[in-house]
């Protein structure tokens, strides 16, 4: 049964405050309590209505918006439906909450497997961790997903700086397979090498083509960073194979968003069939999934 009344919860600690929606289980708030500044895009509806979403249980889009699964043909939106449900609390202090999204009748219509989907925010001085727990919890089959985050910052962080005086660092400074698009849809045959060894000048040029997609591996941070300003943001994750840097370029929005993935969109030639799918994750009955990653501002 839908829930109507959804609301929204804050966590703080003596450096920051977090506010995160019920529906969604979206972080729609990160602020240094010092310097009032806010870090996460205040989802602006003509430009992206959201803030930070949750992609369950695909990551992308699919081909022609569907797939099949036992000889039973699903459709699905970019992005899974996750961030359109409402979670319930589950666990909560001042400084950590816990959020979980059931299956139910509504969720197995499009998509049907028996899951418990729990998002955890979890507050450490100047960093917020947000962790995935994805649980297979039928004991007789597998189950087959993707989960992404897809958090958006502001950029510029003060009024006195503009969006190209930011750039992106990494780290370890390494090449990274860049993996284009063609259209909403994956190139992976024509992968080439990405110059992450360096810095990355921002610019809205950056994403005429969307998404800058980078296959990633072990330990990373990737940040948000500036020479005319201390404000910026660092994104540390480890074991997620993509991740995705957007910005709706064509309206030059102030907004990059960081995006680690366990999964992927479909190529143009996909065979629709949901254990071939590109990226896909598949978990035993009964097992348990985890992954997360930390944002930490300065």
């Amino acid at each position: 049964m839908k829930r109507e009344l959804v609301t929204v919860i804050k966590l703080e600690n003596h450096y920051i405050t977090v506010t995160i929606n019920e529906k969604g289980a979206e972080q729609t708030s990160l602020k240094n309590k010092q310097t009032g500044v806010e870090y996460i895009w205040q989802g602006e509806a003509s430009v992206w209505g959201r803030h930070a979403p949750v992609l369950f249980p695909f990551v992308g889009r699919l081909k022609d918006n569907q797939y099949q699964y036992e000889d039973k043909t699903y459709s699905m939106p970019q992005h899974g439906f996750a961030r359109d449900r409402v979670f319930d609390v589950t666990k909560q202090s001042e400084t950590e909450v816990t959020l979980s999204l059931f299956s139910d009748k509504e969720s197995k219509d499009v998509y049907p497997f028996d899951f418990r989907l729990s998002i955890t925010y979890q507050l450490n001085e100047q960093s917020v961790n947000v962790s995935y727990q994805v649980e297979n919890v039928n004991q007789n089959q597998p189950m087959y997903f993707s989960i992404g985050g897809h958090p958006g910052f502001n950029v510029p962080l003060t009024e006195d700086t503009t969006f190209e005086d930011y750039y992106l660092s990494f780290s370890p400074k390494r090449s990274r397979t860049i993996i284009p698009l063609k259209g909403a849809y994956i190139d992976f045959e024509n992968r080439t090498l990405g110059q992450t060894n360096t810095d990355i000048a921002l610019r809205w040029t950056l994403f005429d083509d969307d998404a800058l997609i980078y296959e990633t591996k072990n330990k990373n941070i990737f940040s948000i960073l500036s020479d005319k300003t201390k404000r910026g943001i660092s994104f540390r994750f480890e074991g997620f194979p993509y991740v995705g840097i957007w910005s709706p370029a064509k309206l030059k929005a102030p907004l990059v968003c960081i995006e680690p993935w366990y999964g992927i969109a479909d190529t143009a030639d996909a065979s629709g069939l949901l254990e071939e799918k590109l990226g896909i994750q598949q978990l035993k009955a009964g097992e348990v999934f985890d992954c997360d990653y930390t944002i930490t501002i300065h």
